[in-house]
């Protein structure tokens, strides 16, 4: 199994596992809500950030399959030669976003709530936690365009 495939599965695991947990956290909202009339008053935060978790891993997880949300008309209509130099421009502005952006930007983020103890509401958790998404995926997103980019230029 190679370094790809390991990742590939630790990220699938991780978001099936995120999905099931957000399912059952919503779940439990509502039958507290709804059937026992006292709403517990955690489970609308952790919602919020299991969706953020699982949308920022799946950006990431879904890049690295190259199955993401694509303008390709002009990859379409171009020859083999032209759409291999494309897919690596298109990578290559990919990564830069990744690194500036999700894994430099993120850092930061994440360091300044830890730095300046910034806690959720309901759950008293550090935000910093909340926000490690970022560069987590950032640094996945930078893996797989990296990797496409080599294979691309062969």
């Amino acid at each position: 199994m190679t370094i790809r495939n390991k990742i590939d599965r630790i990220l699938e695991i991780t978001l099936i596992v995120l999905m099931v947990v957000l399912v059952f956290d919503v779940l439990w909202q509502v039958i507290s809500r709804y059937l026992l009339s006292s709403p517990s008053s955690f489970t609308d935060e952790l919602a919020g950030y299991l969706l953020i978790w699982v949308g920022v891993l799946g950006a990431a997880y879904v890049a690295g399959r190259q199955e993401h949300l694509a303008i390709d008309l002009l990859l379409q209509k171009s020859s083999p030669k032209v759409q291999k130099r494309l897919i690596v421009i298109i990578n290559i502005v990919i990564l830069l976003f990744a690194v500036s952006v999700m894994l430099i930007g993120g850092a930061w983020l994440v360091i300044t709530r830890f730095q300046f103890g910034v806690m959720s509401a309901a759950l008293h958790l550090p935000l910093g936690y909340v926000y490690l998404v970022m560069p987590i995926s950032g640094l996945l997103i930078s893996y797989y365009s990296i990797e496409i980019i080599r294979k691309n230029l062969k």
